[in-house]
């Protein structure tokens, strides 16, 4: 008996890397899966893979991130299955480059395929489970890129950073409904990621070594099939770190001092002399920080670009 014994789920970019984790995992655990990939040969290796092991599974081509595509998805999990529990948006793209170097271009690029990849499957799954009466759970991807902010990042920090809060928002709507919405904030080593992580192996995984491999992106989809499950209960809204054998939850932004002027409204000068308050309270430098420093389990440097 599996997790998601029953259960129907969609995963976005499946076909590598940690989707390709996360949608068999979900097979292992019992459910059947729409496997959404661009590559279509790509993609079909994973429906293979999920069939080979005794799982069902069927193959989208579509970019997530158009309409057309993201509500035939929820459409072909009702026509091949029958019904549609969760929804895992994975789908990502990286074009990394500094502010004043950036085009357009690769800005546009990273919030359409992250934001509108993540809002369009979103949005036609709700509506499915909100008019069908059915619940459902949704995961996200959002990254520490976007939780912290990392040099480079600009246009994929800010998406992340959005399906974050696109995430908790959608929880807090969908509520009534009965349909949960968390997201994930997962580090491993995938062909976007080979510079932070070391080398790259695209591999079914490294079971056959001694040695636990921590960056490997499979150790990201358990934490996937437990929120796409039942036996997650009601829990919803939150954000979760997750790498090698390590789940983290991160807490959004909180405020953690102020300072008040007695009725009356400030002056930028009486700003300025109390300012430094709120930095004594909490602790926190006004200067510049490397965020990404201040990980659990760190990556790289990578100002380079």
């Amino acid at each position: 008996m599996g997790l998601m014994d029953g259960k129907v789920a969609i995963v976005t970019g499946a076909g590598r890397g940690i989707g390709r984790g996360e949608a068999l995992e979900l097979a292992r655990e019992g459910a059947r899966v729409v496997v959404n990939e661009l590559d279509a040969e790509v993609g079909k290796l994973v429906v293979d893979e999920i069939a080979a092991a005794g799982g069902e599974a069927v193959l989208d081509t579509g970019d997530c991130s158009e309409d057309e595509t993201a509500r035939g998805l929820i459409a072909t999990a009702v026509d091949s299955f029958g019904r549609l529990d969760a929804l895992v948006n994975n789908a990502g793209i990286l074009r990394d480059r500094t502010v004043a170097k950036m085009s357009t271009d690769e800005w546009d690029a990273v919030i359409k395929v992250h934001l509108r990849g993540h809002f369009l499957p979103t949005h036609h799954a709700c509506t499915y489970w909100k008019d069908s009466g059915q619940q459902g759970r949704i995961v996200c991807t959002a990254s520490t890129s976007g939780l912290l902010g990392n040099f480079g990042q600009t246009n994929y920090g800010a998406a992340k950073a959005g399906i974050a809060a696109f995430s908790t928002i959608v929880a807090m709507e969908m509520a009534r409904y009965g349909v949960r919405c968390n997201a994930i904030a997962p580090a491993a080593r995938t062909r976007m990621t080979e510079a932070a992580y070391g080398s790259f192996k695209d591999s079914a995984g490294d079971d056959s070594e001694d040695t636990f491999d921590f960056w490997h992106p499979d150790n990201v989809a358990p934490l996937v099939a437990y929120l796409c499950s039942e036996a997650a209960g009601d829990i919803s809204g939150k954000v979760f770190g997750i790498q090698g054998d390590a789940v983290e939850l991160y807490q959004p932004f909180t405020s953690v001092a102020v300072i008040q002027n007695h009725d009356t409204r400030f002056t930028p000068s009486g700003i300025a002399a109390r300012v430094h308050e709120l930095f004594d309270e909490s602790g926190i430098a006004p200067q510049v920080e490397n965020m990404m420093g201040k990980l659990r389990f760190t990556m790289t440097d990578r100002t380079t670009l």
